[in-house]
This record gives C-alpha cells, sequence and structure tokens, in this order.
C-alpha cells in the first residue's frame, strides 16, 4: 500500500456553507474509509494562515489570505496506487455539497531511495528522533 495526501481545496466564500447533512457525510465518508483500512487520518483545516518566508537569511511572516482558494482540510490515506487514490477522492462529499471544491491527490514520499532514509511517520516516532538528536527544546 502507498501513502497519499488529498487537499480539499475550495473557494473562500464556500467555506462558511458547511449544513449539518455536509458534516454527517463526511462522518459517513471517514468511517467507511476507515472500515476498509484505507485512512490514516483527516481533519480540516482553519482558514488562518501563516506563511515562513527567508531571503538571504532575513525572515518574514506573511499571510495568504488575500487569496480566493483555501485548503479546507486533508485525508491521509492509504491505496494500492494513484488509480485507487483518485477513486477514493471521488466519493469525496466536498463535491456533492460544494461544487466549486477541487481535491489534489499527492502520493506522499515515506523514504529516499539514495540513502534509505525512513522519514518519520507518527508523533512518537518523531519526537522520538528529537530526543535521539539531543534537541534543546
Amino acid at each position: 500500500m502507498k501513502e497519499f495526501m488529498l487537499l480539499i481545496r475550495k473557494q473562500k466564500d464556500d467555506e462558511e456553507i458547511i449544513s449539518q447533512e455536509f458534516l454527517k457525510a463526511c462522518e459517513n465518508y471517514i468511517g467507511d474509509l476507515k472500515r476498509g483500512g484505507k485512512l490514516i487520518s483527516a481533519q480540516p483545516i482553519e482558514e488562518e494562515d501563516n506563511v515562513v518566508l527567508s531571503k538571504n537569511k532575513t525572515w518574514k511572516l506573511a499571510s495568504l489570505n488575500k487569496a480566493k482558494e483555501v485548503i479546507g482540510g486533508y485525508y491521509h490515506l492509504l491505496a494500492k496506487d494513484l488509480e485507487e487514490a483518485i477513486e477514493i477522492a471521488k466519493e469525496n462529499p466536498e463535491f456533492a455539497y460544494h461544487p466549486n471544491s477541487w481535491i489534489e491527490i499527492r502520493p506522499i514520499k515515506t523514504s529516499e531511495e539514495r540513502s534509505g532514509y525512513a522519514y518519520p511517520n507518527s508523533v512518537e516516532e518523531s519526537l522520538s528522533y528529537v530526543e535521539e538528536m539531543e534537541m534543546p527544546f
């Protein structure tokens, strides 16, 4: 199985249209993915955003709030291939309730071929890595 990230992209104005029916449809969709062993995680993302920019080692905090599009949430999935991930995305209730939305499907790179380095895939694994490195935070 491969990992995929489904990013729910929508028009900023659609963020305000969240009905009880839509929420129930999302709960059912998530339940089906869980029962099928396809869901790693799924969460909405708040509209507030911050971007960290660096130019010549000068840091700047910016916002993308002027954009007409927002990422409304994500689904972290397991699928056998891109085609299966696409089929899973097609069933997302976002399309029925927010027709101007789209879903970006991105394969997740879990390791580096050249070095064999495996990226951490859980909070616990990330924290243990920080402890091993004796990081000061």
